[in-house]
C-alpha cells in the first residue's frame, strides 16, 4: 500500500490530520501548503476531546503535546458579559452547578476539551507531519488547479512547477477560500453572517495574580463592541465587526488597532502581534466530491466560530475519508465507497451548522436591549452591499456606515453604571446570561454525533438522548454512533475500547469472543468484508454505568469499523443473532465490497 499516493493540498488541521491517518495505514502522501511558516494568528481555538482521541491514533504524541499545551480545566470555565474590561456585569460558570457533572465528564474519554489556540497547534500539526516517513511535506507550494487524465488519475498543477503531480486522489483541504473547489465549479451554500476584525495581542499582567482571567469575555462599550479571548502566555485576541470594506478596519488595519487597542484594554504598553480580517458564514459546498477531488474542512463547510465545531468538524472529515480511502486503494472497496462520505457527513455538518448559527442569534436575547443585535447585524451586512449603498464610491459608503454603526452601538453606555438606565440592563444581562449555557456546553454533539446510511443497520425507535442531545451526552452503541469510552484490559493494560479496533475492514467485540470468532471462521466465505473477532475484557472494579455503555449484555456482540462508529450490534448470542448480522452485511457492506478476507484472531 505504501505506492500509493495521495495528494492533500492544505496542511491545516483537517488536511494534516487525513495525512497522518493515511500514514498510519501505510498509504504515502503529498502535502501541499502554500505557507512556508505556521499560521501566527490565531483563529480556531477549541479542540474536543474525539478529535484528541483521532490525533491519539495517528500521532500518539500529536496527541500527547497538545493536550499539555491546554490550560487547566479551571482556567478556561469563566465567560463573561461587560461595558469594560474592569466592569464586569455577569460571569458563566460553563462547568455548571453540580461538582458531579466534572466528575462523570471526565468518564467520557481520556481527554477532555481543551482550549489551545492555531498559532500553538499548527507547529506542533507540522511537526508531527515532518517526523512520519509517508509524508512529504512541502511548503510554499501553491496550487493553480487539479484535473482528472484520460486514465482517471488526477493531475496537480503547483505555482512554477513544470510537470504536474500525479496522484489517484486529490484532498482539497485548502480552507474556507478553496481554490480546488472553485476550479471544480463546486460552489457554497449559505449566508454571510457578518464581517470580523481581529488583533492578537500580548499584553502580559492585564488581570492580577488570583483574579478569574476569563476565557471569553464579550465587551459592550460605545467605542468598541466585539469579544476578548484568552490565549497562553498573556496574549489575547480581540474581535469586531465591520460592514463595508472601505472602513479602516479592513482598510488599514494596524491603525484601527493601535488607536483601539489601548481603549479597550486600558493599557498603552500592548503589543499587537498581528491583525486579520474574516467573514462569519454558515455554508456547505453543494457537493464533497468530485470524481477524484474530495473537499474537507473549511474547503467543504463554515461554520460561526459561536461554537466551535469548525477545527473539530474537519478531523472528523479526515477520520471518516481516511479508512474509506485505504479499502479503495487496497482494492478491497469499490470507488463507490468514497460516496458515502457525503452521505454520512452532510447530515452531521448540516447540524452542526444550525447549532452554531443558533447560538449566534440566541446572543441577541442578552443584547438586543442595549442596541447590538445579530439579527439586525445580518440585515445590515446584506444591505451594504445592494443599492442605494453599492451605488456609492467605496469611501464614501464606509464613511456612512461607520457613523451609523457609531450611533448604533453608543446605546451601549446604557451600561455603564453612570447611566440611568445601567441597573435595569445590567438586571436584563444577568437575567439571561444562564440561558447561553448551550452555546459553550455541546457535550452531547461534542460526543454523540452519528451517522446513517447504507453502512449503518437501522434499529426500531429513536437514538437514546438526553433532552435535545446537545448540552448532554448519553453514551450509547447505536448503530451509526461513536464507541463510548470503556476501559478494557489489553496484555494486563487498562486501555479504552476504542484501542480493540482494527484499523481495517470491521472488528467485532464481544465478552465472549471465541463463539463468535467460531462463527466467523466457519461462514468466512459469506462475510464480503474482513472481519476481526476481539475479545472484551472489564477491568475489575469498573464502574457498573460505565461498564453498561455497550449495551451487549455477556453474550452479544458490537460491530465496529475502523473510524470506531459502529455499524450493527446485537445484545443475543452469537447462534441467535449470526444470520441477522450475516445478512446485514451481505446487503449493506457486499455491493461496496471486492473480495472477501478472512477473520483473524485476536
Amino acid at each position: 500500500m505504501g505506492g500509493h499516493r495521495i495528494t492533500v493540498v492544505g496542511a491545516g488541521a483537517a488536511g494534516s490530520s487525513l495525512a497522518l491517518l493515511l500514514a498510519r495505514r501505510g498509504i504515502a502522501t503529498t502535502v501541499l501548503e502554500r505557507r512556508t511558516e505556521p499560521l501566527q494568528h490565531p483563529a480556531a481555538h477549541v479542540v474536543n476531546a474525539p478529535t484528541l482521541e483521532t490525533w491519539e491514533e495517528a500521532d500518539p504524541e500529536l496527541a500527547r503535546v497538545v493536550a499539555a499545551l491546554s490550560p487547566p480545566l479551571e482556567e478556561i470555565t469563566t465567560i463573561r458579559w461587560a461595558s469594560e474590561l474592569t466592569d464586569p456585569i455577569a460571569d458563566l460558570d460553563i462547568r455548571g452547578d453540580d461538582p458531579q457533572d466534572l466528575v462523570r465528564l471526565r468518564t467520557l474519554s481520556p481527554y477532555l476539551r481543551s482550549h489551545v489556540g492555531q498559532h500553538q497547534l499548527m507547529p506542533e500539526l507540522w511537526a508531527a507531519l515532518d517526523r512520519e516517513p509517508l509524508v512529504d511535506l512541502r511548503l510554499g507550494a501553491v496550487v493553480e488547479d487539479a484535473r482528472a487524465t484520460s486514465a482517471g488519475a488526477m493531475e496537480v498543477r503547483v505555482a512554477g512547477g513544470t510537470t504536474p503531480l500525479a496522484s489517484r486522489f486529490v484532498v482539497a483541504a485548502d480552507g474556507a477560500n478553496s481554490v480546488l473547489r472553485a476550479r471544480a465549479g463546486i460552489e457554497l451554500d449559505g449566508p454571510v453572517l457578518a464581517h470580523m476584525g481581529s488583533a492578537f495581542v500580548h499584553a502580559p499582567g492585564l488581570y492580577a495574580p488570583g483574579e478569574t482571567r476569563p476565557l471569553l469575555t464579550w465587551i459592550y462599550r460605545p467605542g468598541f463592541t466585539g469579544v476578548m479571548i484568552a490565549h497562553a502566555d498573556d496574549h489575547y485576541v480581540l474581535m469586531t465587526i465591520y460592514l463595508h470594506p472601505e472602513q479602516e478596519i479592513a482598510r488599514s488595519p494596524r491603525t484601527y488597532w493601535e488607536r483601539t487597542v489601548p481603549s479597550v484594554l486600558g493599557r498603552p504598553d500592548a503589543t499587537i502581534r498581528s491583525t486579520g480580517t474574516w467573514s462569519m458564514t454558515s455554508q456547505l459546498a453543494t457537493r464533497f466530491r468530485e470524481g477524484g477531488l474530495l473537499l474537507v474542512g473549511d474547503a467543504a463547510h463554515r461554520f460561526p466560530h459561536t461554537g466551535g465545531f469548525g477545527l473539530n468538524s474537519g478531523v472528523q472529515d479526515a477520520e471518516n475519508l481516511a479508512w474509506k480511502l485505504e479499502a479503495v486503494l487496497d482494492g478491497a472497496a469499490d470507488d463507490s465507497l468514497l460516496d458515502t462520505y457525503e452521505e454520512e457527513r452532510r447530515p452531521v455538518i448540516e447540524r452542526f451548522a444550525d447549532y452554531s448559527v443558533t447560538n449566534h442569534f440566541r446572543l441577541d436575547e442578552v443584547t438586543t436591549p442595549f442596541g447590538v443585535s445579530n439579527a439586525s447585524l445580518l440585515v445590515a451586512t446584506k444591505g451594504v452591499g445592494r443599492p442605494p449603498l453599492s451605488w456609492l464610491p467605496g469611501s464614501v459608503a464606509a464613511g456612512i456606515v461607520e457613523r451609523l454603526t457609531r450611533l448604533q452601538l453608543g446605546r451601549t453606555a446604557g451600561l455603564h453604571p453612570t447611566s440611568r438606565r445601567s441597573e435595569r440592563l445590567r438586571a436584563h444581562v444577568r437575567r439571561t446570561v444562564p440561558g447561553q449555557i448551550d452555546h459553550f456546553v455541546a457535550t452531547g454533539l461534542e460526543f454523540g454525533y452519528g451517522y446513517r446510511g447504507r453502512l449503518v443497520a437501522s434499529e426500531p425507535g429513536g437514538v437514546p438522548i438526553i433532552g435535545d442531545g446537545v448540552r448532554e451526552y448519553r453514551p450509547t452503541t447505536w448503530p451509526g454512533h461513536r464507541l463510548p469510552h470503556v476501559p478494557v484490559l489489553v496484555d494486563g493494560a487498562v486501555v479504552p475500547a476504542r484501542r480493540l479496533v482494527q484499523q481495517r475492514g470491521l472488528t467485532l467485540l464481544s465478552p465472549t469472543a471465541e463463539p463468535w470468532r467460531r462463527l466467523v471462521d466457519e461462514h468466512a466465505d459469506d462475510v464480503p468484508v474482513e472481519l476481526v473477532v476481539r475479545s472484551i475484557d472489564l477491568p475489575d472494579g469498573l464502574d457498573p454505568e460505565v461498564a453498561q455503555r455497550l449495551e451487549i449484555g455477556p453474550q452479544g456482540a458490537v460491530v465496529v469499523r475502523p473510524d470506531a462508529h459502529v455499524v450493527w450490534r446485537t445484545a443475543r448470542g452469537p447462534h441467535d443473532a449470526w444470520r441477522e448480522l450475516a445478512a446485514f452485511l451481505a446487503t449493506s457492506w457486499g455491493p461496496l465490497w471486492r473480495r472477501t478476507a478472512r477473520a483473524a484472531g485476536g
